[in-house]
């Protein structure tokens, strides 16, 4: 058996021993470079070597994985792909969360155990080892570090982490680790900043839900009904997170008199505060995890939010941009509303074609509770107010708007602001010099734009950081607003961009395909257009579980599931980037989902699983995917460790048959290889019980499957400057398929067909018998 240990066996040669000669095919390596693979030698075996595709130990690398150029390579300069998962949905609440309590008690919060109790690391690492996705986005958030008070750390959480991370390489496993929010904190109805913040700007938090300055249904076990369903996002244009964004990034240009009193007496500007206390507590995160060779690198933040920073008007937000469900406040309301004004304010509910309409007005905050402390550094007052943004006629009894842009330009220059050069990339130096001062060994930095958004165009060579990864974020959000996928889907991202209708239409699984492909592709590319020679990982990719009235919960079949994962992951894999799949949540069940605003996204779930004692923790073992729902459409092959530059990759679900194309690189690449030997993830989900056919290699071409390993081991005889390498790998007997990839003209061809010929008959007989 293949036991996780048995990676660590390395196979670095010893001091005296001789060096491989590199085949006449291959370029001569820099004699300065220390690694060489063994399959260099002639007579080298295929899969000799003790490690496996998709082991991302030092020992399964031989040694570190950098960037180089728009790839991610080896110690051998193979280019690596990295597919995982993120780790995990839960990790957004504490363990001790208590729905009826909450906002109380915060201060005592603990996150010791989430994403698994360090006893369980075992069972979850070896599950995803065995499905492939070995490739880890760590959530922390800022409020499991630093929840009882500014620089009152949680030893104890980051020994857990320590811990827990320490345990990777074991499983051939890396990670980066992301600090996570959503709409700011748990306490503004997402999650990330500690309530602390919320209180040290003035808000009551206690009264922001009844003043309409957030909307926490969904972090106190809600969302999951029509009615509350898919309203959480709505909560970034709301007082509450919307006013801590915009101090955060921009406190100093638009907030300039909020201070801060600090433990000393003496005070700090807003911004400042937010900042600085942000920052310590991630030079702390990375003290803590310095030397893991299982960490690569650090996030700086899930999805930012500009918050107000742009907004051309105080009275409405951007349809095209800003979700609209349930109650909308404009900024202008929500200012009204949090000074304890009762406002009247719109109401949107979902409609077809456009996704949501306004159907009605209702006025908010009844009770006129107000959202600002009086004994906050407001006094009371709204912040906004306090800056001249808007104020209350008493004669009139009405609420005035005074300076209707004044988040679109500098209030004391009049110059035109834009968030991403004026506050996001100097703030991302502050972070990465912050990081490194904090770290021994230079770790890669992983970054990402505003959620939605292409990589933006101004985020040129002065602005982008040192090892600096890409990491976008992608969802169907058609699928994701209606919790629904059938043969009909939509293009969001090309009809917000101006895209015709009818282009923006796709039928059928071959429909969604090609749709979601396009989508994909488009992010990748303007990301390489941009920022050029960066790599780029997708961070975010997942679907609803819970989707179609949660049909699959009763019936058990999955099938929609299946075809809108397998959609989403063909695109990715003709994209040929890495991406890490939200969310892999053990404390997922049918009832709750990940228990957090309603969501349902981990294809696993435990409680669907066996027990630990009955699990055997080798990767080929079957026992591990108890648990898992729609594996065919998750665990595919792919090329983890490619020796060249990989082409292109096709995999068909339904037979269990992938395309493979990849070149030799040419000098123009830029890249140094010293290995021969690719190595291709081909899980044993679809290998059980058949033979693998392996085609389209030359007559001195080697390989070897291992099943127990999961891996297909390819010695190509040439590798020669610029040669192309084309495989296909089948199985034999195919796989049974999983549904029918249907197309518009495979599903109504045949009646449309009929129906024309039936038109051109009545035609010819109208015209036969009353016009001759």
């Amino acid at each position: 058996m293949f036991s996780p240990s048995g990676s660590e066996n390395s196979f670095v040669f010893l001091e005296g021993s001789p060096k491989p000669t590199p085949s006449p095919s291959y370029a001569q390596p820099d004699p300065l470079l220390d690694k060489i693979h063994p399959s260099l030698l002639p007579s080298y075996i295929p899969g000799s070597t003790r490690t496996y595709a998709h082991d991302w130990s030092r020992t399964g690398t031989g040694g570190e994985i950098k960037p180089n150029g728009r790839h991610f390579v080896d110690a051998y300069g193979r280019i690596c792909s990295l597919r995982g998962v993120n780790v995990s949905g839960c990790s957004k609440a504490p363990m001790n969360h208590d729905h009826g309590t909450f906002p109380g008690d915060h201060e005592v919060v603990t996150f010791v155990g989430r994403p698994f109790p360090l006893e369980e690391a075992p069972e979850h690492f070896s599950r995803l080892r065995r499905w492939g996705l070995t490739f880890i986005r760590f959530l922390v958030t800022w409020e499991a570090v630093e929840h009882a008070g500014l620089g009152m750390y949680d030893k104890e959480y980051l020994t857990y982490v320590r811990k827990l991370l320490l345990l990777l390489p074991s499983f051939g496993l890396s990670a980066f680790v992301v600090v996570h929010q959503d709409v700011w904190s748990r306490y503004s109805g997402g999650s990330g900043a500690p309530a602390w913040t919320l209180d040290a700007v003035g808000f009551d938090l206690h009264a922001l839900e009844e003043s309409g300055a957030a909307w926490l249904l969904g972090v106190k076990g809600g969302g999951h009904v029509e009615a509350e369903r898919g309203i959480w996002p709505c909560g970034y244009q709301k007082l509450a997170a919307a006013t801590m964004a915009t101090c955060f990034w921009a406190g100093d240009t638009f907030a300039p008199k909020l201070k801060i009193v600090m433990p000393d007496g003496q005070t700090k500007p807003v911004q400042q505060y937010l900042q600085d206390a942000f920052l310590d507590m991630y030079a702390t995160v990375v003290q803590a995890l310095d030397g893991l060779d299982g960490v690569i690198g650090f996030e700086v933040m899930n999805e930012p939010h500009r918050g107000y920073i742009e907004l051309p008007s105080l009275h409405k937000f951007d349809y095209n941009t800003d979700l609209h469900l349930s109650h909308v406040p404009s900024a202008f309301e929500s200012f009204m509303l949090g000074c304890g004004y009762p406002t009247l304010v719109s109401h949107w509910t979902r409609s077809f074609p456009l996704p949501t309409r306004l159907t009605s007005r209702s006025v908010l905050n009844s009770a006129s509770r107000k959202a600002w402390r009086p004994d906050g550094p407001t006094q009371g007052m709204c912040v906004w107010e306090m800056h001249g943004v808007w104020g209350w006629d008493n004669s009139k009894n009405e609420g005035v708007v005074l300076r209707e842009n004044y988040f679109v330009k500098d209030p004391m220059t009049g110059r035109k602001v834009d968030w991403y050069t004026d506050f996001y990339y100097p703030f991302l130096k502050r972070w990465t010099d912050c990081a490194r001062k904090a770290m021994s060994n230079d770790k890669m930095f992983f970054v990402e734009p505003i959620p939605n958004e292409f990589c933006p165009t101004s985020w040129t060579a002065e602005h982008q950081l040192p090892n600096m990864v890409f990491t976008p974020h992608w969802y169907d959000l058609n699928a994701l607003f209606n919790k629904a996928f059938g043969d009909f889907t939509v293009n969001v991202q090309g009809l917000s961009r101006g895209m015709f209708l009818l282009k923006a239409l796709y039928w059928g699984q071959q429909g969604a395909r090609e749709n979601y492909s396009l989508q994909i592709q488009n992010i990748v590319d303007h990301g390489y257009k941009v920022l050029g020679g960066k790599p780029i990982l997708i961070g975010e990719c997942g679907i609803p579980m819970d989707m179609n009235h949660k049909e699959a919960f009763e019936s058990d079949d999955w099938k929609w599931q299946e075809r809108m994962m397998d959609a989403m992951m063909t695109g990715l894999e003709r994209s040929l980037v890495g991406f890490t799949l939200w969310n892999y949540n053990p404390d997922n069940n049918d009832i709750q989902g990940d228990d957090w605003n309603g969501e349902n996204f981990s294809w696993f779930s435990r409680r669907r699983g066996l027990p630990r004692s009955l699990l055997d923790l080798d990767q080929f073992s079957f026992t591990l995917d108890n648990g898992g729902r729609i594996l065919p459409s998750v665990v595919r092959p792919y090329a983890a460790k490619t020796a060249g530059i990989p082409t292109r990759f096709e995999y068909e679900l339904n037979t269990g048959t992938f395309v493979f194309e990849w070149r030799s690189p040419e000098s123009k690449d830029n890249l140094v290889l010293t290995a021969r030997e690719t190595e291709i993830f081909v899980p044993s989900l679809i290998t059980y019980g058949r033979k693998l056919v392996v085609s389209g290699l030359s007559v001195d071409d080697k390989y070897t499957y291992d099943e127990t390993r999961q891996t297909l081991f390819i010695v190509p005889r040439d590798g020669s400057s610029g040669r192309m390498h084309k495989i296909t790998v089948s199985v034999d007997p195919p796989l049974r398929p999983q549904f029918s990839v249907n197309t518009f003209w495979g599903d109504f061809g045949e009646a449309i067909l009929s129906g024309l010929v039936i038109f051109v008959i009545l035609f010819v007989v109208i015209k036969y018998y009353f016009y001759i």
